[in-house]
């Protein structure tokens, strides 16, 4: 008997049919989405109906998952949108009272950031999906970037009183060719699951390592948490989009599903793999393995030869790599693990007339010793000693205070050998990058900038942003307005322009051309920064190729721009 199929609906209606379909000879009905099935008339063991009955189960199985996540987007979006809303208008209420204002504001901040996360997962999916997703081979410091990662991450597991351990095996080469914007956000990725998923209290490590790969270099990073772990048969299932373990453990922790899709679908476009390992209750190992073309840097440290270097740090590990590595470009480097030692040190080296040149302070200190305690001291007392702070902290939000007490100088964590060595040439020579300047917004006094942007909110925020910084602010609402009034202003008038990219009239890619390609002297050397929602790779290298210097996101994040200002000055 020849094959014969049909489609009912929920109501045992027949949708369609193929021709001759006789609804006595079913042989075999299969559920369908929506109530529907699929009725077959013929042998049911044939290769076609199994290859057609894996397929609709793989469909439904798919349809399943979409429904969930669509059921799960429901509440994760509607769950901070509510604190946003309950929280604004809790402050409107208690406008008057400081305190209670700023417990509002904080927990606006929180549920925002978290939605913006959502839908970046899902921005980042439909862009993938649709084959528009490029990777950029951008030159990028790797110290700098694992230090961005720790930042974010620090927070949270903070949060959770998690105890994080990060190494680092041999890394030569630390200046890579890639796209640092997939790579950070694949490692975020994986650390922020590791989060989630490991109980209050729990233990999170980040291993990486270097392996020569004929003309270039593998990353090994090695993310390992004694979280919940997942079953042999989540694992089958972890890349499929809008998957998420389904547990009770765990069935507050919110998410779009989409997070480790993305993940396996970038890194397989830097050519790279990924591998996971886990067991239920015993945790998860994430190994992922990223090739990259190198910058074969040599450093120049001439100046440090025969310098004199004290590092206050109780992290023995940490100790042994700055002593090794120092000593290897001349530079004589002892260490003290508390406050204490080191005046002790210290006050013994000025007795013998042993100068000591500069102090680099770390992260792990005395019970009772403070980075900035340390330093108000060294400063006031040793007011020539160039201070360091080595640190994965956020300068941007510790630079004020550090300056106040002395510290000028700053080497981001994890560091590695050349990255430690450019830091310190760079407190020698004196060339810190804010010029010394100890306040946390940059003063434009007599600077005039020009915003462009239609959003008449967007203008207000932005405009009271940059009025800490007493720059003059001129306004355009859109591309073709933008590039009128930097026509009739003068030569140089213009320290910054900060250009929006959808717009009527005309979008911030066509006025920043037309700016550059006008002819006037000061066309080429103008500053323009897009400041757009647009934060895709490809949308900030197509900024990049209308001549525009550089990108700020939004929601505009105020320590970014505040560097952008300062860059100005």
């Amino acid at each position: 008997m020849s094959k014969q199929y049909a489609v009912r609906d929920a109501d045992h209606s027949i949708l369609c049919s193929t021709d001759q379909f006789d609804p006595a000879l079913v042989t075999e009905t299969i559920s369908l989405s929506g109530g529907a099935e699929l009725l077959i008339c013929g042998d049911t063991d044939d290769d076609e109906i199994r290859s057609l009955k894996a397929q609709l189960h793989e469909a439904n199985a798919a349809n399943v998952a979409k429904e969930t996540f669509l059921s799960n987007m429901s509440h994760d979006i509607r769950t901070p949108m509510n604190a946003i809303m309950g929280m604004t208008a809790l402050a409107k209420r208690h406008i008057d009272e400081k305190s209670r204002v700023i417990d509002a504001l904080d927990k606006i901040e929180t549920a925002s950031a978290h939605l913006l996360s959502l839908i970046n997962d899902v921005l980042d999916m439909s862009r993938i999906n649709s084959g528009k997703m490029n990777i950029s081979a951008d030159l990028f410091s790797l110290s700098d970037l694992l230090h961005e990662i720790l930042v974010i991450i620090r927070p949270q597991m903070e949060g959770k009183k998690h105890t994080f351990h990060f190494t680092a095996g041999a890394v030569e080469e630390e200046y890579l060719y890639g796209d640092p914007l997939r790579i950070r956000q694949v490692l975020v990725n994986i650390l922020n699951n590791s989060v989630k998923y490991t109980e209050e209290g729990g233990l999170i490590s980040l291993n990486v390592y270097e392996e020569r790969n004929g003309e270039q270099i593998d990353l090994i990073f090695e993310c390992k948490d004694n979280g919940i772990g997942m079953t042999e048969e989540f694992l089958e299932r972890i890349f499929e989009p809008f998957e998420r373990v389904n547990s009770s453990t765990i069935s507050r922790i919110e998410g779009t599903g989409l997070g480790m899709s993305i993940v396996k679908k970038t890194v397989e476009a830097m050519n790279g793999s990924i591998d996971i390992k886990s067991k239920p209750g015993e945790g998860t190992l994430i190994t992922l393995r990223i090739p990259f073309n190198y910058e074969d840097r040599r450093i120049e440290a001439d100046e440090l030869a025969g310098k004199q270097v004290l590092f206050i740090e109780g992290d023995e590990e940490a100790v042994k790599l700055v002593v090794r590595y120092l000593s290897e470009v001349g530079v004589s480097c002892e260490s003290a693990a508390t406050a204490s030692e080191a005046m002790s040190f210290i006050t013994d080296a000025e007795f013998r007339s042993k100068k000591i040149d500069v102090v680099i302070i770390g992260q792990q200190l005395g019970k009772d010793d403070s980075a900035f305690g340390i330093a108000s001291y060294l400063h006031r007392s040793y007011p020539n000693l160039i201070l360091i702070l080595c640190s994965d902290a956020n300068w941007d939000e510790i630079e004020y205070q550090a300056s106040r007490n002395g510290i000028h100088y700053f080497i981001p964590r994890p560091f590695f050998r050349k990255s430690l060595i450019e830091g310190l040439s760079v407190a020698v020579r004196g060339n810190l990058a804010s010029d010394g300047d100890s306040s946390l917004y940059p003063d434009l006094t007599g600077k005039r900038l020009l915003l462009v942007e239609d959003n008449l909110i967007n203008r207000e925020i932005a405009k009271e942003l940059l009025s800490v910084t007493s720059a003059e602010v001129d306004t355009a609402e859109n591309g073709k307005e933008a590039v009128e009034k930097y026509l009739s202003s003068g030569q140089g008038e213009y320290s910054l322009i900060l250009m929006d990219i959808q717009m009527p009239v005309m979008d911030g890619y066509h006025a920043a051309q037309a700016i550059r390609s006008s002819g006037r002297k000061d066309a080429s050397t103008v500053p323009i920064f897009a400041m757009t929602a647009n934060t895709f790779a490809e949308d900030i290298a197509k900024a990049r190729d209308y001549g525009m210097n550089g990108h700020l996101a939004k929601p505009i994040d105020i320590n970014a721009l505040m560097q952008t200002l300062r860059m100005i000055r």
